[in-house]
């Protein structure tokens, strides 16, 4: 949790402090600094220094009743009370004193108001301005809630010709399409004010994250040329009731200031959630997103305001919000196939060296389900790699690494298996590697390897579809379920035991038996009926039943029976294969990694298969 600071004093208490300060230093310390210091003596010792001659200076101050004089050398100052004695002036005369000269001298009226008032005044408003900045820091900046109450931080990127454009955003041409429009409007709004045709409000950008929704928005501000102003929904959500609902209005305040111009918030889900109207809940939020939508109905038509907004979560936003009038489009912001991966890759390898004969296809294929993020992350890793090996580009063999890295992690150097594991592992991934291979309707396998990653993983299986592949049917997925049983199947023939090694596998073997099941009707008994129900889909699919407990056991036994069918169909592929199945796991240990072509190679050598 973040510390919460005690409250500071007002402002108004220092610079009270600071003025008391400035009247005592004025009436107390000024008159002693500007007056030298001057010693009282009684009347007798002035008479015997005008005798002795011992007086240099002297003035009769009648208005103030004292004589102020100094000694010959002038190094003293004396003063003492007049007294009536009308020879005062020939016995001064005869002691050689100078009458002409002021003792004391009176400072310039103007230096003295600069010295007295002027400086004094500089200092302290300095130190308070000092003292403002400190506050302002230790509270969180010139926007938090006490000095910022009600100012909207957006960022506002102005009209720039050097910005984001469509061009460095690859691999959403759907997405491009749906936007290019708002571009074209924004350029020439007569266009559409001509046949009476409006723009949406709001458009949603809705999609996992890492797919460049963010970037999408700067690059429609990008190709309009107009300001853009960035804000995410967290910084709407304020501690004091009202707050938050002040930000919005400023924002847009702001905006129709600069129209025509794009507003864009940033995962808006955390203003825009459903309202439950039960008491107590988070009035500040509600009072943000009315607010909100107050806003967005207040904008008369083609004002030239377009709101952008973004978020992984759109079952999550309330309905006001959603409806037409406010955000009027949904754009969805998908993950990309494999020509927008290898278009991602190829934008992405622009900004780093790269050799001539790499294959950007192969690489998007292996990359199968990466975002645009993951696909940018992977580019970088392969320069990174190159560095590190001392090579002034990056290639093939960086690329098919780095994407390694990202799926199972670095390779563990100090991991040291013992012999025994190593077997086991090379027997558990041939497993896999074989039973994917003996079956139709599996992706070739692509790389076989047994050295320990830093994902926990001791080896790994890697299968890579040819080309695009969108649905999957009842056949691919049971293959699938067995493959997955393969690596336990060879543990279990070879050795008479089983691992903790299969624990993924059998996680991932589960999860598909049972959506099988409950959400894709692959089940005889229940047919297509749903059992179940999936939220927040782009953000890793969770999933609730919605069906009886006693269904809910009829499920539990299909699957396993599914899972346990599919897991002999596996050990039945290794068994009638167990030559191969040793020839492959044997050569597997001894080169720790293959390839796909050196699997299928020696898989295909002189002898008939079995499946």
């Amino acid at each position: 949790m973040n510390e919460v600071k005690t409250p500071k004093k007002p402002l108004l208490y220092y610079y009270s402090i600071a003025l008391l300060l400035l009247l005592l230093f004025n009436f107390l310390a000024m008159p002693r600094i500007a007056e030298r210091r001057v010693q009282e003596v009684d009347y007798g010792t002035f008479m015997t220094m005008a005798e002795n001659k011992e007086i240099g200076q002297v003035e009769v101050q009648e208005t103030e009743n004292r004589i102020v004089f100094t000694n010959k050398d002038g190094t003293a100052v004396y003063k003492t009370g007049m007294m009536p004695d009308n020879d005062l002036t020939a016995r001064l005369y005869e002691s050689g004193a100078i009458f002409n000269g002021e003792i004391i001298e009176q400072a310039d009226p103007l230096v003295s108001i600069l010295v007295s008032w002027v400086l004094p005044i500089v200092i302290f408003v300095a130190l308070g301005n000092y003292m403002t900045k400190r506050m302002m820091k230790n509270a969180g900046g010139p926007n938090s809630m006490m000095f910022g109450m009600g100012k909207s931080n957006a960022k506002i990127y102005v009209k720039s010709s050097e910005g984001i454009k469509f061009s460095d955003v690859a691999g959403e041409d759907e997405a491009k399409e749906n936007l290019a429009e708002i571009v074209e409007y924004l350029h020439d709004p007569g266009k559409y004010r001509e046949i009476g045709a409006s723009m949406p409000k709001g458009i949603l950008l809705v999609g996992p994250p890492g797919t460049g929704k963010t970037m999408l928005a700067k690059a429609v501000a990008g190709e309009a040329n107009v300001p853009f102003f960035s804000m995410s929904g967290s910084e709407f959500v304020e501690m004091f009731v009202g707050m938050g609902a002040s930000k919005v209005r400023d924002l847009f305040k702001q905006a129709k200031e600069k129209a025509p111009c794009i507003v864009f918030i940033d995962e808006i889900d955390a203003i825009g959630k459903k309202r439950d109207g039960q008491l107590g809940g988070n009035d500040e939020r509600e009072q943000t997103l009315n607010q909100l939508l107050t806003e967005m109905d207040g904008f008369e038509e083609n004002t030239g305001v377009i709101i952008l907004a973004a978020t992984n979560r759109p079952e999550s936003l309330d309905p006001a919000l959603t409806r037409p009038g406010r955000f009027d489009r949904r754009v969805p912001v998908e993950l990309p196939d494999l020509a927008g991966r290898e278009a991602i890759l190829r934008v992405h390898a622009r900004k780093i060296k790269v050799g001539d004969n790499v294959d950007w296809n192969k690489i998007a294929r292996m990359a199968s389900g990466a975002s645009g993020a993951e696909l940018a992350n992977i580019v970088n890793e392969a320069a990174l790699r190159a560095v590190r090996d001392g090579r002034r580009f990056a290639t093939q063999a960086d690329l098919e690494e780095s994407i390694e890295v990202v799926i199972a992690g670095y390779q563990k150097k100090n991991a040291i298996l013992t012999d025994k594991e190593k077997v086991i592992v090379a027997y558990h991934e041939i497993g896999h590697a074989l039973v994917a291979a003996l079956q139709t309707h599996s992706a070739p396998v692509q790389k076989i390897t047994i050295v320990p990653r830093t994902s926990g993983a001791l080896g790994y299986t890697m299968q890579v579809d040819e080309g695009n592949h969108y649905l999957m049917s009842q056949e691919e997925l049971e293959n699938k379920i067995a493959t997955l049983t393969g690596g336990r199947a060879a543990e279990e023939l070879i050795f008479k035991s089983a691992s903790t090694g299969a624990s993924n596998d059998i996680e991932q073997a589960t999860k598909l038996a049972r959506a099988m099941i409950t959400r894709y009707g692959m089940s005889k008994e229940f047919d297509m009926v749903a059992m179940e129900t999936v939220t927040n889909q782009y953000l890793g699919g969770d999933t609730s039943l919605a069906c009886s407990a006693e269904t809910q056991a009829q499920i539990d036994r299909q699957v396993v029976e599914l899972v346990k069918t599919q897991h002999q169909k596996a050990l039945q592929i290794l068994t009638e294969n167990r030559r191969k199945l040793d020839e492959l796991a044997k050569y597997l240990y001894e080169q720790e990694t293959i390839t796909g072509d050196e699997f299928m190679k020696i898989l295909s050598q002189n002898s008939e298969l079995q499946n």
